[in-house]
């Protein structure tokens, strides 16, 4: 009961969130329909969006978790207070934005007109852009877990037979970029002609925002090291989970607009879940979880691996994003359990 009541406590932000973020879905309802039954339509999309980004979020609060033990307390602290607000707002709001004003080359007051009075249009523009956002996407986060695997320095395996040969591995330098590429390459010949070129300046801007980031990260750090201040975990760690974080929130922001065409409604729905992914990450790091589920961790990457993979086919095929949240949440399932079962047996042994 004890633990049960701790572990609540870290949600009390992301209940409290959740219950303004569905009264004001309720009013938005209201406001457009002038009817009950549109506003109950608008709740209960508000609560089916809160859902699929949890459901789809879980392998992103671990990853968090991972990168959050090494940094140093002040910058955990930023991130988990103004991290969560560009998550929120920055993401959710001023990212699908960002989008139509790059589309359709249009201002920024009005792409959010746009928004508010032809949510149709609105939503086609976004649509229109499926293919950049998900070659984007798709790069950064095989690169993010194709790193993890080929290390020389990772000690713990799950899948031994596996990990193990992409370790050995880690000796010959660029692999996991000469494999993306490759990847790259093989659906830039699949996508349709008109569509190719989009999908290759996407992908590789993708992967040049990926060593982008690692580079300012190793920078930073290094200055950091030379001051005599904590040497990893600093602006460089922050940056990389902000730009992880963005790529985890694609699938979300263009999967929401399956469910409705108000972006104000998806910025509710998915800042909710967002509250929840914070409070998620915050719980492993104080409650170091993942060093009591030594393979929780591993579960996380290969769901980002997959994810990566379906963001890569979403470019020629529907995917729905059930599909996405279910593959994630068995390799994490899957992962607990394992660590489950191999904390019994050093018990025992």
């Amino acid at each position: 009961m004890h633990s049960m009541t701790t572990a609540l406590h870290y949600f009390r932000w992301a209940f409290l969130f959740t219950a303004l973020g569905l009264v004001v879905a309720f009013w938005l309802g209201w406001g457009y329909s002038n009817s009950l039954g549109g506003a109950l339509s608008f709740f209960l999309i508000g609560v089916v969006l809160a859902v699929l980004e949890i459901s789809l979020s879980f392998d992103n609060a671990i990853v968090n978790a991972n990168k959050l033990k090494e940094m140093d307390p002040v910058w955990q602290h930023r991130f988990l207070t103004w991290g969560i607000i560009i998550a929120v707002f920055g993401m959710r709001i001023v990212f699908p934005l960002l989008i139509v004003v790059a589309a359709a080359r249009i201002g920024p007051l009005e792409a959010i007109s746009l928004a508010a009075l032809r949510p149709n249009e609105y939503a086609r523009i976004i649509a229109d852009a499926h293919v950049s956002i998900a070659a984007f996407g798709g790069t950064f986060l095989m690169m993010v877990a194709l790193t993890y695997f080929i290390d020389e320095g990772k000690e713990v395996d799950w899948i031994r037979s596996l990990e193990c040969q992409l370790r050995r591995c880690a000796s010959v330098r660029g692999l996991e970029i000469a494999f993306v590429l490759a990847v790259i390459l093989i659906f830039a010949a699949v996508i349709p002609g008109h569509e190719s070129g989009r999908f290759l300046f996407a992908a590789i801007g993708g992967l040049l925002t990926f060593l982008g980031v690692e580079v300012l990260g190793h920078i930073l750090d290094s200055r950091q090291q030379a001051v005599g201040a904590v040497a990893r975990g600093g602006l460089g760690a922050f940056l990389y989970l902000e730009v992880l974080d963005a790529s985890f929130s694609f699938d979300g922001v263009i999967g929401a607009f399956a469910l409705t065409h108000n972006l104000f409604l998806i910025a509710i729905g998915l800042g909710i879940g967002a509250m929840y992914v914070r409070s998620m990450t915050i719980m492993l790091v104080e409650r170091k979880t993942l060093a009591e589920f030594r393979y929780l961790e591993h579960g996380a990457f290969y769901s980002i691996l997959v994810l990566s993979g379906i963001m890569f086919a979403q470019t020629l095929w529907h995917i729905p994003e059930l599909v996405t949240g279910v593959l994630g949440a068995t390799f994490i399932g899957l992962a607990l359990v394992s660590s489950i079962l191999h904390n019994r047996r050093h018990r025992s042994a």
